[in-house]
């Protein structure tokens, strides 16, 4: 009997580890063909098919799961259709841009640091005589001549010339490209511009300029003659207040011949640039005699010109010249200087170089007038009411650099200016 209910006890349990095995059967394959459908939904959309969704499959279990899938794929569509929209956008805005480009009348070049030519706007194509992709990697530099050989990577409305059309004059200027995607490969924007028409207008113009001036010169001279011969007397006497206004007449007179003689000056540069006759003089007394001559008009305008002497050295240069751009430079701080304040000039030697500043205490030069000041026909005369053609300090620039220096300038808001002249010296001088 006992060993009869042992044998029922082991069916019972056998039985009931059967029907349990079926059970977690069921549920074991209901989760492998669960996880079959994820599989192959998560496959489509790795492919790009965001049109396929979970079914629901007992959603007792796995209703969140299946819940989470299809709000992903949902989610993954509305960014799609965000990003196929923008890219929509953006092509336009490509188009757009690439027109507005190809339609001017400038070439746009850019290169790389080693001057290859990366992309380039149609108008470049056609001045480089090239088609496709030919001009692509290729130096710039086969294409285009730089005059003053500055750097490509430093050109600033640089005169150059393209070599299939050297009729033409053309300008270029550079900027550096900000892309923060390669910070160590440099790249550069070209931008290249016909200017032969306006070289040919202003050529046109400066020559009716010179043209005018000389003309103008002689009558002028005459007048000062004539003044001359009115302060002597040599027509009969005149009174006191005769001769303060003949005296007035004669600085408006030599204002006049000094504008003049500037305009030829310019006009002379750009065709034979500056012809230097040098000498050696004393600088010391060569500063004296300026002072002496400047002296007069400073005193109308109740200024002082002060000279601090230095070592009297000797310097070779062109006396003439140099004379013109010291008395351009004192004219100019007599204008911008205010009533009873000195105008300073001192010389300093140094192992390189010597320079001669002058040095007023007026309202200063503007950050805006400083970038322009030297700059052909930029005169800052107007404001003051005064006569000026923008040549002045062109011109000083022009002789002083023919020297080999420079002139530099320094201005403090309501502090005044210094500009100093600065001349290469040696000992052999």
């Amino acid at each position: 009997m006992l060993w009869y209910a042992v044998n029922l006890f082991v069916i019972f349990i056998f039985f009931m580890l059967l029907l349990v095995s079926k059970e977690y059967t069921k549920r074991w394959t209901k989760i492998n063909d669960y996880l079959g459908v994820v599989n192959e939904t998560l496959d489509s959309i790795r492919f790009g098919d965001l049109g396929k969704k979970i079914k629901t499959i007992n959603p007792e279990s796995y209703e969140t799961l299946t819940e989470s899938i299809n709000g992903l794929i949902d989610s993954l569509k509305e960014k799609e259709k965000a990003v196929s929209l923008q890219q929509t956008e953006l092509i336009h805005q490509n188009k757009f841009l690439e027109a507005i480009l190809n339609s001017l009348s400038d070439g746009l070049v850019i290169i790389d640091q080693k001057h290859r030519i990366l992309r380039a706007t149609p108008k470049v194509f056609q001045w480089f005589d090239e088609k496709g992709k030919a001009i692509i990697k290729k130096d710039l530099l086969n294409y285009i001549e730089i005059l003053d050989k500055t750097p490509i990577e430093k050109l600033e409305n640089t005169e150059v010339y393209i070599k299939g059309y050297p009729e033409n004059t053309f300008e270029a200027s550079t900027m550096k490209l900000l892309l923060d995607e390669d910070k160590k490969s440099k790249k550069y924007i070209v931008i290249i511009k016909n200017i032969t028409n306006q070289k040919e207008i202003e050529n046109l113009k400066e020559d009716f300029v010179a043209t005018l001036t000389h003309d103008l010169k002689v009558p002028i001279v005459a007048e000062s003659n004539i003044l001359e011969f009115l302060i002597e007397e040599k027509f009969g006497p005149i009174s006191d207040k005769q001769k303060e206004a003949i005296k007035n007449m004669q600085v408006s007179n030599q204002e006049l011949i000094e504008l003049v003689q500037i305009m030829l000056e310019t006009y002379k540069i750009k065709n034979t640039g500056v012809v230097l006759y040098r000498e050696e003089f004393e600088i010391n007394p060569f500063i004296n005699d300026i002072i002496n001559e400047m002296n007069p008009i400073a005193e109308k305008n109740n200024l002082k010109i002060r000279f601090k002497e230095y070592e009297n050295i000797t310097i070779d240069a062109d006396k003439l010249q140099l004379k013109r751009v010291i008395k351009n430079l004192i004219q100019n701080a007599i204008l911008h200087s205010e009533s009873e304040k000195n105008i300073d000039i001192s010389v300093v030697k140094t192992q390189t170089e010597v320079d001669i500043s002058i040095i007023d205490y007026g309202k200063g030069i503007s950050k805006e007038d400083l970038e322009k000041i030297f700059k052909k026909y930029y005169s800052t005369a107007k404001k003051f009411r005064k006569i000026g053609t923008g040549l002045g300090l062109y011109l000083a620039q022009q002789i002083v650099k023919s020297h080999g220096g420079e002139i530099i300038v320094n201005s403090n808001n309501e502090q005044g200016t210094e500009f100093c002249i600065k001349l290469p010296y040696t000992k052999e001088n």
